[in-house]
């Protein structure tokens, strides 16, 4: 209470400089007389009264802008500040607003020395017209204002009778003069009460501050779990080792009485001690009548052990999932997308990471065997960006796993879907990213090789790859990267064959590139295309070698090595090899070498965060869906290992730039 008296004139005088800026008249009578009667004492108000009108910035600025014909800013500001109710309903708003458009529009023929700019004189006249058919279309029927409808189309209005008025020195004065009388009955200038900034500081810190604080209370409910179950654990052990103690200090009391103590026994008591099954069958199968025998297995229990296999996360309702993925909201969707991503990229590589890919792919999450027009996969052309983004993080997540891969190709349209989207988002956005991610991940395949061949991606790749600068480094290296994945087939090569000199161009100017990670692919490229003599023929005319020749210099070892083949490829005279122009009718199985690998791009610069209140990631998918227990243990498909060349020589086979990394 002595806090709220040692404020409370001032707090009185926050409320009271509110009505009055909100022009509560008969409340603020009320309080006023209110307060006079307990004997309140209500400070003056500080400053002018809200009555005392001044000039706002905001009035000084539409004026400013008004004088110097800055079109674009006044009427900025104009539909910033002057209610849309006034500015649509008010006639006076309306005919002022018609007469400003005006001004404007003839401000380049009142203000230029010589001729206007004719660019600039002809966008302010579109400007008008647009104004003309849309917003100043309702005083087409008012006899004042008929004539300026056919201002636009007068060659030189300055001259024409109907319009003589608008070039004279009264007609701008008199229209600033009704604009500052406008301005100063409808904006009202007043100061901003305190209250109001005071609510608006500390709303916008308390709603960033409670953001922050809520995931920090999701990561701390996590580590809590975490910890609990660690405790649980050692709390158990512990009443366990107090139980075997006390018996052990009985057994010993009882041998210094000469009583003996038996070896069922003293085995009994190590088969309590050592907890988990293999270490009760090992404790069985010791001889516990050798000396010695039981210490041992003490201190081998109580040594440090290798941390046990990870725990499977949770079944989950996938048909509830696929449900609201198609039907929810798009934040819901969002969040869900975001949520199943996540499972596949933290969990652990190995029997965990395996689980949850089978159990996606086993409920068939992505709709890949679906024919429905609603599906999931059709979350790619979403009108919401973070849909579509997230859609395509989950997709790239998928094709990082040979198992993903091959569940995503068992669906005939998904292909065309990226082709579609990789061509429709824009090259900064990181939904282009995780689509052409998941594409380069796809070439690692031969039936999806050949239709990205046939679709002419090659052609739209060399495109993209002419301008760098705009790609960001993972676009730029997984471009490269599916570039050369294609030109290994015979296929690619003919389709770069029929565009040598681009493609041998763009490869020479990535040869210098900064980026010293694209360099084994664009190696592999150049050394794969120069298999076809009159890729080889353009080369020459060139002077290929002599570029390569210049790298030779600058470059590491490796990178020297592999110039040196991509030379020596550049002056065979060999002839196109037969068998290699039949490679695409072979091997249709489409063995797959074992390149799993999920780069941490997946999870970066994440959009999506959780508001107050909001479930999010794995607390989101074990509140809302959880399911009943289908782990089923499956035997992972044995994959190629893969074949190691040697680094002196350009790539040969397809790889995925975050495999060739870790190799």
């Amino acid at each position: 209470m002595g806090d709220v008296l040692a404020y409370e004139a001032e707090l009185l005088g926050l409320v009271r400089e509110y009505l009055d800026f909100a022009e509560f008249e008969e409340t603020l009578k009320v309080f006023t007389k209110e307060c006079k009667i307990k004997g309140k004492t209500l400070p003056k108000p500080a400053g002018v009264s809200s009555r005392d009108s001044k000039v706002l910035p905001v009035q000084k600025d539409l004026l400013t802008a008004f004088e110097n014909g800055e079109q674009k800013v006044f009427f900025q500001l104009w539909e910033e500040h002057i209610s849309s109710s006034v500015r649509d309903n008010e006639p006076v708003a309306q005919k002022l607003e018609f007469y400003l458009h005006i001004h404007f529009a003839t401000y380049l023929l009142k203000h230029s020395m010589g001729k206007p700019d004719k660019a600039e004189f002809e966008e302010r006249i579109s400007h008008f017209k647009a104004y003309l058919e849309t917003k100043g279309a309702a005083l087409s029927q008012t006899t004042e204002f008929l004539p300026f409808y056919a201002l636009p189309f007068v060659p030189n209005p300055m001259v024409h009778p109907s319009f003589k008025e608008l070039f004279q020195d009264s007609w701008t004065l008199d229209l600033r003069t009704r604009l500052e009388k406008f301005l100063s009955l409808t904006l009202k200038a007043r100061q901003t009460p305190r209250l109001l900034n005071l609510f608006k500081e500390n709303g916008q810190c308390n709603k960033e501050m409670l953001q922050h604080l809520h995931q920090q209370l999701v990561e701390s409910e996590h580590r809590t779990m975490t910890y609990l179950k660690r405790f649980n654990k050692m709390q158990a052990d512990y009443h366990n080792l107090i139980g075997v103690t006390a018996e052990l200090v009985d057994s010993l009391e009882a041998t210094v009485n000469g009583k003996m103590i038996t070896p069922e026994y003293l085995q009994s008591v190590c088969v309590r001690l050592f907890s988990n099954q293999m270490r009760q069958s090992v404790a069985h199968s010791i001889d516990f009548t050798r000396p010695g025998t039981a210490s041992t297995m003490l201190r081998a229990s109580l040594a440090p052990v290798k941390m046990q296999d990870v725990p499977l996360l949770p079944s989950l309702d996938y048909e509830k999932l696929k449900k609201d993925l198609v039907t929810g909201n798009d934040r819901l969707k969002a969040f869900l997308l975001q949520a199943l991503r996540w499972r596949l990229t933290t969990s652990y590589p190995g029997e965990q990471r395996d689980t949850v890919l089978q159990a996606y792919i086993s409920n068939d999450l992505l709709d890949c065997h679906s024919n429905c027009q609603r599906s999931v996969l059709k979350l790619l052309h979403s009108k919401s960006e973070v849909v579509r983004q997230y859609m395509a993080r989950l997709i790239n997540a998928f094709a990082s796993l040979a198992e993903g891969r091959v569940y995503l190709s068992q669906n005939p349209t998904l292909l065309r879907m990226l082709e579609e989207r990789l061509k429709a988002e824009d090259k900064d956005s990181l939904t282009w990213e995780n689509v052409l991610g998941a594409l380069q991940k796809f070439s690692l395949r031969r039936a999806l090789q050949s239709a990205m061949i046939k679709d002419g991606l090659i052609f739209w790749l060399v495109d993209v790859l002419t301008d760098t600068d705009c790609l960001s480094d993972y676009t730029l290296e997984y471009s490269v990267a599916l570039l050369m994945n294609l030109c290994l087939r015979s296929a690619g090569k003919k389709m770069c064959a029929r565009i040598a000199n681009h493609v041998l161009k763009v490869l020479s100017d990535l040869l210098g590139h900064e980026n010293h990670e694209i360099q084994p692919y664009v190696n592999g490229t150049l050394y794969s295309i120069l298999a076809i003599p009159s890729v080889r023929e353009e080369a020459r005319a060139m002077g290929m070698e002599e570029i390569l020749r210049c790298f030779i210099k600058e470059g590491n070892a490796e990178m020297i090595r592999q110039i040196e083949f991509i030379i020596k490829q550049l002056n065979s005279e060999e002839p196109l090899n037969d068998s290699i122009v039949s490679d695409d009718e072979e091997e249709e199985d489409d063995e797959e070498e074992d390149h799993d690998i999920m780069e941490a791009d997946l999870d970066k610069d994440e959009v999506l965060q959780p508001q107050l209140g909001e479930l999010a990631g794995e607390k989101l998918l074990t509140t809302e869906y959880l399911g009943i227990m289908t782990h089923t243990p499956k035997t992972k498909k044995k994959l190629f290992p893969g074949v190691h060349q040697s680094t002196d020589e350009p790539l040969q086979r397809p790889v995925t730039p975050g495999y060739h990394r870790t190799v």
